[in-house]
């Protein structure tokens, strides 16, 4: 669903991105993830049509991306955020938006949309009487009220409380489960742990490594969680599809989901009524993990 073939973006004498290669199926949530520089953004705006290459390829659903594309009417992108008119509301913020699409109003999964952004009342409001919080909630609004085929956002959880980014996370893994494909870059790489299910590791422009992050970390897709009602909570787990085992070791369960995202496994306690005090891999942490690599990949350069 997304497509990157030896891509290059270069601004003058910079290169931003170096002959970079990679794909996102349906259904995959993939880390976009490297050092600030390492050229993620400069990618991002490629695939969003907002910049042209270089060299090489960007496709969406097969298709070729540029400004103007009809493809970018399936993809929802959160990328520096739209430009919003200070002086109208945030309800007529989306609708102007919307408008751009040459479709009737309201888009099909706006309900949705303003569910997570938890605006409330404030979506009358006047945006510029919005905090940087509620602007970056009303941008999210906007890129998934179309309920996009593929998703590309940039560093979404700017400006969220914990509650908002875990909603976050639970309406990624539901949109991946519908068959979508998401392609997230964040520096929050506990919160990147939860929900991907693939990363790319960029660096300096040029790939270090991309793969299933099962794969990376080497867990065999093992996770510990902190739970209040663990017996209740084991039978959840058993009956999610790709759970292979579950079991109780020190007052935490350890769940073996080969394959199977962090968030699926939380979305499913929290639908039955089990309140989740932590979920995290087993084993290193995506963090050590990058740290290492692009570590590495700086002693080489130098």
């Amino acid at each position: 669903m997304i497509r990157v073939e030896s891509l290059s973006k270069r601004y003058g004498r910079r290169t931003a991105v170096d002959r970079l290669s990679f794909t996102v199926e349906p259904g995959q949530v993939c880390a976009l993830l490297g050092p600030n520089g390492a050229g993620k953004t400069s990618t991002m705006r490629v695939l969003a049509g907002l910049s042209t290459p270089s060299e090489g390829r960007a496709e969406i659903l097969g298709e070729p991306v540029g400004l103007g594309a009809g493809v970018l009417r399936r993809v929802g992108v959160l990328i520096d955020g739209p430009a919003f008119v200070p002086h109208l509301t945030g309800r007529a913020n989306l609708r102007l938006l919307w408008s751009a699409t040459r479709r009737a109003w309201p888009p099909p999964a706006l309900d949705e949309a303003l569910a997570l952004a938890g605006l409330g009342g404030h979506l009358e409001r006047k945006v510029k009487r919005y905090s940087m919080g509620m602007r970056q909630r009303l941008i999210l609004a906007q890129a998934l009220m179309r309920d996009p085929e593929v998703l590309i956002l940039d560093e979404p959880a700017n400006g969220l409380d914990p509650a908002e980014v875990r909603a976050l996370r639970e309406r990624l893994a539901t949109l991946a489960g519908r068959g979508a494909a998401v392609l997230v870059s964040s520096h929050q790489l506990a919160e990147v742990q939860q929900v991907a299910t693939h990363v790319v590791v960029m660096d300096h422009g040029r790939l270090v490594t991309a793969g299933p992050l099962a794969a990376l970390l080497g867990d065999g897709g093992a996770y510990r969680i902190r739970v209040d009602a663990a017996d209740r909570a084991a039978g959840l787990l058993r009956a999610v599809p790709g759970v292979t085992g579950v079991a109780l070791d020190g007052g935490e369960l350890v769940v073996t989901a080969p394959g199977v995202p962090a968030g699926d496994l939380v979305h499913a306690l929290v639908t039955g009524g089990v309140r989740v005090a932590e979920a995290r891999r087993a084993g290193r942490s995506l963090e050590d993990v990058f740290l290492a690599i692009t570590e590495g990949t700086a002693d080489a350069a130098g």
